[in-house]
């Protein structure tokens, strides 16, 4: 073989490797009813007959995701808002979701949501705004700042504190984890839906 056969070769398992690498680490969405918690370890029903264990990491932080009104995005709360946008520039809110204060800066700006030419924005209310006005707040991030207008179709959720205490059988949960080398999947995070609300 000579060298530039040598390089093509070479180069060409260095990308299959990196793309390997780079497949290896994307994150599985994990989501679901819990039915068994043994130590660390969480098993999800997710649909009729998809059985996952979850394996929580030393310090996995759990979150709770609650229900919540417009009167809670208020100035300087930090939210994600999955919407539509609409021809006059601002965005028309889908859901809002209201992180806890140590999720702050968690997914911050602009992009794609997952739904058909749906966006989401992750930021600050406006804190110079004084007050959210009426049905309407501005959201901040780096770079930019989006007007949401929030309708009564509009789904409102904070996120807060929890505890492991809440992960027992028929608690909705949902995570997003990496799968190990031996096919196991772990989370550094998991929400639980109280009061059956189902966490995203």
């Amino acid at each position: 073989m000579n060298q530039i056969a040598r390089w093509v070769l070479g180069g060409s398992i260095a990308i299959v490797a990196a793309l390997s690498f780079a497949f290896a680490q994307q994150p599985t969405r994990v989501r679901g009813t819990v039915e068994k918690v043994d130590g660390s370890t969480i098993t999800v029903r997710s649909g009729e007959a998809n059985e996952i264990k979850l394996n929580l990491t030393d310090g996995a932080q759990v979150y709770g995701v609650q229900k919540a009104s417009i009167a809670d995005i208020k100035p300087g709360a930090y939210v994600g808002v999955g919407a539509m946008p609409q021809t006059d520039g601002s965005q028309r809110a889908i859901q809002v979701m209201i992180f806890a204060e140590s999720m702050r800066g968690i997914g911050e700006g602009h992009r794609p949501w997952d739904r058909p030419g749906s966006t989401m924005t992750n930021g600050t209310v406006d804190a110079a705004v004084g007050t959210v006005e009426g049905q309407t707040f501005t959201v901040k991030y780096k770079d930019g700042e989006k007007n949401i207008v929030v309708t009564p179709d509009s789904v409102i959720r904070a996120y807060v504190i929890g505890s492991r205490d809440e992960l027992k059988p028929g608690a909705l949960v949902a995570a997003f984890a990496a799968k190990k080398p031996d096919g196991t999947l772990e989370a550094p995070r998991i929400n639980v839906g109280r009061d059956g609300i189902v966490p995203q």
